[in-house]
């Protein structure tokens, strides 16, 4: 099967790499492939170990292309995640200089929100459009052939420690494959995840990973803010390991099959058995003790994500409250917890169904890369239409060029004859 005509996504998150492969037809994607396996390196979303990153990568591609049929894959588009990202608002404005707004008239209007001073040591990811105002009209999402003079634009730039995306590059390039486009995580989430309704609604997307919990909040159908906490679901394995003197396999285990971060939902004089340190006999923990060790880390979370949303003043575009996808959204009650804390509706969010997608990647644990893969279909259409208007140019132009030497040669006979 020939490169051009696969899609790939490859999400190395802290505690597992999945990789996807799909196929694009007529503009529409078919999942032929996938590869999950555990993710040994990364820290909180940044590379700690480049010699283990790099096989957990190479594992998951592996199973990905075993999957599609050994399928020849070159590129991937990468997601980025991590405390280092850095993301805020910024703004610029030109001065039209046609009759009505171009496509350069945008560019240049973008270059000049981009134009602000970060430090040597960071990259600017992506620059987002939030709104473009057109002389007095706000909340214009598309200028390009209105009139005005004056041209504004509102974005969201999310800017990345350049030495720490570099490091991430190396793993997922010594692993065979070039990245072709990096996406942050949050973003990608809430591409798999929201509906257009709910973010021109205005919603939290709320991505607990293993290592980090990633905000996005979207308010009329713009990125208005984006942030990565420290704070994942290996803090919650963590603490039950902790509390309980068991290895973290086990508390993992717990945590999935027996966890809730309600104590007042389980029944507390109910027991089940753990298995303790190597070298120690097995024994009963009570259901209570791991839900009340659970819902203080949720609690803690929580108060961390209504903190940010006051110190930024965000709580009056949260229409639609909350919405907490990733693989820690799965532990029991948290969406409740959450609508308490939080004093909006919560929900956990799934992954919405496209190209044949199975019952086990409806999962939010699956949000990221699914978001990974829809963006990369969507940025290789741009393309594709970008290459098109190239071309279209290009013959407008010889065909002038034609026309015109051939005017030429006409007007030279004629100055001959006469």
């Amino acid at each position: 099967m020939k490169d051009k005509d696969l899609v790939v996504a490859l999400d190395v998150g802290t505690t597992k790499v999945c990789t996807t492969i799909a196929t694009r037809e007529n503009e529409n994607l078919e999942i032929i492939g996938v590869g999950s396996h555990p993710s040994y390196g990364l820290k909180k979303g940044s590379v700690v170990n480049i010699d283990k990153t790099i096989n957990s990568i190479r594992c998951s591609i592996e199973e990905a292309k075993m999957m599609a049929g050994n399928s020849v894959i070159k590129s991937a588009t990468i997601g980025v995640a991590g405390n280092h990202i850095y993301c805020f608002n910024s703004s610029g404005v030109v001065a039209v200089k046609g009759a009505e707004i171009e496509r350069a008239d945008i560019e240049r209007v973008i270059e000049a929100a981009k134009a602000v001073l970060i430090p040597s040591d960071r990259e600017i990811l992506h620059v987002i459009p939030q709104e473009y105002r057109v002389d007095n009209t706000k909340g214009v999402k598309n200028p390009i052939g209105m009139c005005g003079s004056r041209l504004e634009a509102h974005v969201h730039i999310v800017t990345g420690k350049t030495s720490l995306i570099q490091n991430m590059l190396k793993c997922v390039e010594a692993a065979g494959i070039e990245a072709n486009n990096i996406i942050l995580q949050p973003i990608a989430s809430s591409r798999s995840v929201l509906t257009t309704e709910e973010k021109d609604l205005g919603v939290a997307l709320i991505d607990i990973g293993g290592g980090t919990t990633d905000i996005a909040v979207w308010k009329d159908g713009s990125l208005v803010h984006s942030q990565i906490i420290p704070v994942g679901g290996n803090h919650f394995t963590n603490d039950l390991a902790v509390a309980l003197k068991i290895p973290h396999n086990e508390a993992e285990r717990v945590k999935i099959n027996h966890g809730s971060v309600l104590a007042e939902k389980v029944n507390s004089s109910s027991h089940i058995t753990v298995s303790g340190l190597s070298g120690t006999k097995p024994r009963e923990v009570q259901i209570g003790e791991v839900a009340s060790v659970l819902g203080a880390r949720a609690e803690e979370l929580f108060n961390i994500v209504k903190d940010i949303i006051e110190e930024k003043e965000l709580g009056s575009l949260i229409t639609g409250g909350y919405i907490i996808t990733g693989g820690g959204a799965l532990i029991k009650d948290l969406s409740e917890l959450g609508e308490f804390i939080l004093e909006k509706p919560a929900k956990v969010g799934y992954p919405r169904p496209f190209g044949s997608m199975t019952n086990v990647m409806q999962n939010p644990k699956f949000s990221t890369v699914l978001g990974l893969l829809l963006e990369a279909n969507r940025s290789g259409k741009l393309k594709a239409k970008s290459k098109q208007v190239e071309k279209q140019k290009i013959d407008t132009n010889s065909e002038s060029d034609i026309i015109g030497r051939f005017s030429d040669s006409i007007r030279n006979v004629f100055k001959e004859i006469f």
